[in-house]
């Protein structure tokens, strides 16, 4: 294993990363996705059914979190792309960056108020252990992100790379959506997010070892904040795929945070059906993304392959709000998956050919700024999932002071969990109409990276 600061050659004869690089990296995303699912799919759930606190402070604090978000991602992408030490650019964030971004999670499942007798308490905690939590994940999620393009330069690689990294993704998934309240049960609320913290530390530290940073593109880049923002944001490619993503995220993220009260209130079933639902989602998708690349992937450009996911998963949602069992919610389910499973595979590598596209009218690498900036899709997916929850539960009599809801809830928490969905995995799949990077645009930017490739001579900078 080479030490850090070490400068090693490339892998290979045209550059391209090793077998065990490629997994080493991939399984550093459990560390990403364990704590972000966790956070997504349970925290108003924690806060709101279990703690107390009223629906709208809830609602509202996440509103304002994901505002937060906003800002401190394309800033952290910013900084990393300034970034110089003598480990690079990206990976000082993450070495040094994931130890307090795991307890910081672990400190969120804490919560030593009540939102029944002190929800001032209770409200002013949560905003502090949210915003530090996320504050420090962004440092290290940023990072790790703006690794990808810049580790594995090609399609045939991305594509590669991003079956393993959602195979991982898959097990983060089934871990951070599908088990928190399977394991709160089991060692209490606190016990779980120090068990997730633990197990998040460990996939990033077993994955430091894989990553580099290739030596031509250590050079920090020299674009100002605001000239940067301005041509990130100009960038039609960009912006019609964070839009898109956007919207995805929005979809799904609804769907992980109405689960637990869909279960509870519209299908009556026990909460530990939870774990059942969305486990049956993450392992169809997991053994879904092989066919996806083998049969979608291999043969359309990225565009059109998102472009059918995001339809196929639209259609797939709507028997949630129909189902009366959780045998038909299973079989829902198992559709959602396999769309699912394209959304994941697809994501990164889109972006990555944003960033290819900007290197060559730019003449910089600049993954920090378009992977920060794309915090942007958690950040309006997280406000707009909080805020239609915020409309819509109350709006059916969801009332967390009631120790017993209303009738009218089961009918809420049905819409919650299929209009929603329905309407963002439209406006996604319309968005990519708009998308300029396929056809002879999109071959133009390939020709571009392989010439520059071929030429570079490039050294990798490495753990």
């Amino acid at each position: 294993m080479a030490v850090i600061g070490e400068t090693i050659p490339a892998e290979g004869a045209e550059g391209l990363t090793t077998n065990r690089q490629r997994w080493l990296y991939s399984i550093a995303n459990l560390g990403n996705n364990i704590p972000y699912q966790a956070v997504g799919a349970v925290i108003l759930f924690f806060y709101t059914d279990i703690k107390r606190l009223p629906v709208e402070w809830a609602a509202t604090v996440m509103t304002v979190y994901a505002f937060y978000n906003a800002f401190n991602n394309p800033v952290m992408g910013y900084l990393s792309d300034r970034t110089k030490t003598r480990w690079g650019r990206r990976i000082p964030y993450i070495l040094f960056g994931t130890a307090p971004y795991a307890l910081a999670f672990a400190l969120l499942w804490w919560a030593p108020f009540d939102g029944l007798s002190s929800p001032v308490s209770l409200l002013v905690y949560f905003i502090l252990a949210l915003f530090v939590w996320e504050g420090l994940g962004t440092v290290v999620s940023t990072a790790y992100y703006a690794l990808l393009p810049e580790m594995f330069r090609d399609y045939k690689e991305r594509t590669d790379v991003a079956v393993r990294m959602n195979i991982v993704q898959t097990l983060g998934l089934l871990i951070g959506v599908a088990l928190p309240a399977t394991l709160a049960a089991l060692v209490g609320w606190t016990w779980m997010g120090v068990i997730f913290a633990v197990i998040s530390a460990a996939a990033l530290f077993i994955g430091l070892p894989g990553m580099f940073e290739r030596e031509s593109s250590v050079k920090a880049a020299s674009i100002p904040l605001m000239e940067a923002l301005k041509a990130t944001f100009i960038n039609r490619s960009f912006v019609t795929v964070v839009f898109a993503q956007t919207m995805r995220f929005f979809a799904t993220n609804t769907l992980s945070a109405g689960m637990l009260f869909y279960i509870k209130y519209s299908l009556g079933a026990d909460q530990s059906m939870t774990t059942v639902i969305l486990a049956t989602a993450f392992i169809v998708a997991g053994i879904a993304l092989w066919p996806w690349r083998h049969f979608v992937a291999n043969r359309f450009e990225a565009r059109t392959t998102l472009m059918i996911a995001y339809a196929f998963t639209g259609l797939a949602v709507v028997p949630l709000g129909l189902v009366q069992s959780v045998v038909g919610a299973v079989l829902a389910a198992a559709m959602v998956g396999v769309g699912l499973a394209g959304l994941i595979l697809m994501g990164d590598v889109i972006m990555a050919d944003v960033v290819d596209e900007d290197e060559m009218r730019t003449g910089q690498r600049r993954e920090g700024m378009y992977f920060g900036m794309s915090g942007l899709i958690i950040t309006l997916s997280s406000a707009l999932t909080a805020l239609v929850f915020g409309w819509i539960a109350p709006a059916y009599g969801y009332n967390t002071a009631l120790a017993v809801q209303p009738e009218t809830v089961n009918t809420g928490f049905r819409i919650f969990m299929s209009i929603p969905p329905l309407i963002g995995s439209a406006l996604a799949a319309l968005s990519l109409v708009f998308y300029p990077l396929h056809g002879k645009q999109l071959a133009q930017v390939k020709k571009f990276t392989t010439e520059r490739k071929s030429v570079s001579g490039e050294a990798n900078i490495s753990l």
